[in-house]
């Protein structure tokens, strides 16, 4: 299956297709044109690609989409309710663009990770468990926080969308702004793993002071070196192979310079990944930080033809003291009303919005989920805890929209404390079910570098309500 052909599962034409076409310089017209004018395969589904929005370090979800306004103080908090458009769905205060477009999202507040056993609570097995839909295995416990991505990992979804979607796409498979990772490490679960390094996620990497400005690491070429001198700079390329969080066969080598090369030639300097070519109200809609920027992004690719784009919500160094992104043991409550909330509600709201607007959410799955909850009752044990919310494994609520996903629907519920799944619990397999059913994914067989075939979802079952 990785055999250079005149079929790699990377298109090396298409990519120079891509470049004569100005793709990575999004001139999205002549792009859709070229697309159009392909030979049309019928359609096996409504959504023709996915845009997952993983929010590290797990969003509390009786603060925000599953409250629990008549729950004892110590657990409902501080924050009101407020109505959405979604019958039986009102949400945080803070909250009030989603609340106005949630009647095109169908919620998920149910959901919770089976199977931990050893593994516990931490944000690297329970990351692992939902972009792959695998439970961790025995590694994770052992290695604790060590545990770094190893080729023998189960493929990340967006891997294995590439495998089975991606052939005719000149890019397959995006990750922006960054890796998913604590400050130590990348968290394992992101990248192709026993599909080989070909089904790495493109990083594409956004910054902290310039929102609207992405850019492809080690791969910009200096000002004084013309493209055509592209050849003679083999420094370029070994330090991208140095960015690689895992090691690369010979044969994934090559291609990864196929890919560079043709990146560099036709993307960079093209300035492919300025988001100031985008109509200032546009940007200004989604909001001007980096990870709202990051979906406008997401918007663009879909847009041009990538199959499956993950934006990995990144911590701002510049966070408001005492905030650690989602991952709010301390000052919960604070970090949520001044800085999460508004900056999800501004940037999720008009990926929604945009997406609606330009006849593209029926056939874009939009997928926004955690790693994890938080702890129904306010208090984290650690030092100056007592306003904040610990790790919680056993039930958050996911958000699905487009791709064939019905409007308005609220699958399962949670106990009075949102503690707990009470109806129609589901786990993260049946979240990477439902993706591949979405997309319609059917064959999920896949052969791994050493030519083993194996089944890529272990278990896991479509959540077929959410598609009436």
């Amino acid at each position: 299956m990785h055999s250079e052909s005149k079929s790699s599962h990377w298109n090396r034409r298409g990519f120079l297709q891509a470049g004569a076409l100005g793709f990575f310089g999004l001139d999205l017209p002549g792009w859709l044109r070229a697309q159009e004018a392909r030979p049309v395969r019928p359609a096996t589904s409504k959504a023709k690609a996915c845009i997952l929005i993983y929010l590290d370090g797990g969003m509390s979800h009786i603060d925000t989409f599953d409250m629990k306004p008549d729950a004892p103080l110590e657990y409902r908090g501080e924050f009101k309710t407020v109505a959405s458009r979604l019958v039986g769905a009102p949400v945080c205060e803070h909250l009030p663009r989603i609340a106005n477009i949630l009647d095109r999202c169908s919620l998920v507040r149910s959901l919770g990770q089976r199977g931990q056993g050893i593994m516990g609570d931490a944000h690297h097995t329970g990351a692992y468990y939902y972009l792959t839909g695998h439970v961790p295995d025995v590694s994770f416990g052992q290695l604790a926080l060590n545990r770094k991505p190893r080729g023998e990992d189960w493929p990340f979804i967006g891997s294995v969308v590439a495998l089975k979607k991606g052939t005719s796409a000149a890019l397959p498979l995006v990750a922006l702004p960054d890796w998913a990772h604590s400050a130590e490490y990348i968290r394992a679960g992101q990248f192709g793993g026993l599909l080989g390094t070909p089904y790495d996620p493109f990083r594409i990497l956004g910054d902290v002071d310039r929102p609207s400005q992405f850019t492809v690491p080690n791969l910009s070429l200096p000002d004084d070196v013309p493209a055509s001198r592209l050849q003679e700079r083999r420094s370029l390329l070994e330090r991208f192979e140095r960015d690689r969080p895992l090691e690369s066969s010979a044969e994934a080598y090559g291609r990864h310079h196929q890919r560079a090369y043709s990146l560099l030639s036709s993307a960079v300097r093209a300035g492919a990944f300025d988001l100031n070519r985008e109509p200032r109200r546009v940007r200004e809609r989604y909001g001007n930080e980096f990870n709202c920027q990051s979906m406008l992004m997401a918007r663009r690719l879909v847009e041009a033809g990538v199959p499956f784009v993950s934006v990995n919500w990144k911590r701002n160094p510049s966070d408001i003291p005492g905030c650690s992104g989602w991952d709010t043991h301390r000052a919960n409550f604070r970090c949520l009303k001044n800085y999460l909330l508004p900056l999800l509600d501004q940037g999720y709201s008009a990926l929604i919005e945009d997406l609606d607007q330009r006849g593209l959410l029926d056939e874009t799955l939009v997928v926004l989920v955690s790693e994890m909850g938080r702890t129904p009752r306010i208090g984290d044990p650690r030092p100056g805890g007592f306003d904040g919310r610990d790790h919680w494994v056993h039930c958050q609520t996911a958000i699905l929209a487009g791709g064939g996903i019905g409007r308005g629907h609220i699958l399962g519920s949670s106990d009075r404390t949102a503690a707990y799944p009470l109806t129609r619990a589901v786990g993260p397999e049946d979240l990477a079910a439902t993706i591949y059913h979405a997309l319609g994914i059917t064959d999920l067989m896949g052969q791994t570098r050493e030519g083993r075939q194996v089944h890529l979802l272990e278990s896991g079952e479509p959540m077929h309500e959410l598609f009436a």
